[in-house]
């Protein structure tokens, strides 16, 4: 009994603490609620459902636009995280033996690649909150038991969500329970069909487009399938419970995850994948190098800015391989640094004895005696 009475009351300081944190997430939801419902009012009336569901909505926009950034890192490192998986299979061959020695190898190439791993999940922890408050915002408006600041100051905006309606569903209501079933559970049930729906095109639209081979093969597509497949399901369950306004926000969460993934992928895909020959075949038909673009974007992403540039490191490894014969004091001193889009360019010429001649189109970038003797 002691035992339970302890367990009980840690339980209950959890909750508090837990609660006191969520105030400030209460607040903000709130306030933004009633925000947009102010904005909305001339418009629409002060009652009306749609009035509130397009607060809703603008709720959802806003917490999205702020959170754009975080979302194209997320993307971004999920992509090149794909991307380096040969290069970790690697590491694991080489150093499986000794797992301090793996872990400390896999982190110094996240770093040399620009990579964080926890990217990934950065905007899906910071919606997580986000979405609990507005779920405990709706539903304390519905059982009554009102959270947020600026709800609990003005009832009467209580009394308006509590009644509004949409195509006669009440916002604050739940698919469950079902009787008596009626318009709540009608429109509760479509959007739960358009979210999990959206969820699935856009998992979808990821894997088709933007996944080269080597990701959907192996103990990878076992996880790509059961996102595909499974978590739909776990949508749609946990839906049934959700207020009509949560799921209109969620349903308004999804189209936006789709549409910006869509747009992400036609602009930035992933190398070795349809969505990055169709934008191959887009750049090279305005005029413009993707190899090129490509190198650029994977420079930026590098934290050490003293590395020497990548392109130079091709070009040396490509130099090395034709002309096997030249030292290893000649390639350092003599090899040529073709940087892309920028005004110096280089050319190489190997002579019958193995030397190579170096031949500069920019004036400024010649050597001195060149110069003197023009």
């Amino acid at each position: 009994m002691i035992d339970l009475f302890v367990s009980l009351n840690l339980w209950d300081g959890f909750m508090s603490v837990l609660s006191s944190m969520m105030q400030p997430l209460y607040w903000a939801v709130s306030g933004l609620l009633v925000f947009f419902h102010w904005v909305f009012t001339p418009l629409l009336g002060a009652d009306s459902g749609w009035n509130w569901a397009l607060a809703i909505v603008m709720l959802t926009v806003t917490i999205r636009t702020l959170l754009i950034p975080l979302f194209v890192k997320q993307i971004n490192s999920a992509r090149n995280m794909q991307l380096m998986q040969p290069k970790v299979a690697e590491l694991q061959k080489k150093y499986g033996h000794d797992r301090e020695k793996l872990g400390q190898e896999t982190m110094k190439l996240y770093q040399e690649e620009g990579v964080n791993p926890m990217a990934s999940c950065l905007p899906l922890l910071i919606q997580m909150p986000i979405f609990i408050a507005l779920f405990r915002v709706l539903q304390g408006v519905a059982d009554g038991h009102i959270r947020g600041t600026w709800l609990k100051n003005a009832p009467e905006l209580v009394d308006s969500l509590q009644n509004a309606t949409i195509f006669g569903a009440r916002i604050a209501g739940t698919v469950f329970p079902i009787t008596p079933f009626g318009a709540t559970q009608v429109v509760g049930i479509i959007l739960v069909i358009a979210m999990v729906g959206t969820f699935f095109v856009t998992q979808l639209q990821l894997q088709r487009k933007n996944m080269p081979p080597e990701a959907l093969t192996g103990q990878a597509a076992q996880m790509q399938k059961m996102m595909l497949y499974f978590f739909p399901i776990i949508y749609a369950v946990s839906a049934v419970v959700v207020p009509i306004g949560v799921l209109l926000y969620w349903l308004t969460s999804n189209l936006w995850t789709m549409g910006q993934q869509g747009l992400l992928i036609r602009n930035n895909p992933a190398p070795n994948t349809p969505a990055y020959i169709d934008w191959e075949e887009r750049m090279l038909a305005k005029g413009r190098d993707p190899e090129a673009i490509v190198l650029e974007r994977a420079a930026k992403r590098r934290k050490n800015k003293t590395k020497e540039p990548l392109t130079s490191r091709l070009q040396k490894a490509a130099e090395g391989a034709g002309t096997s014969s030249t030292s290893t004091a000649e390639t350092e001193t003599e090899a040529p640094k073709i940087v892309r889009q920028q005004v110096t360019r280089q050319t190489v010429r190997t002579t019958e004895d193995g030397r190579r001649i170096v031949t500069r189109q920019s004036p400024k970038s010649q050597p001195r005696s060149s110069r003197k003797k023009k």
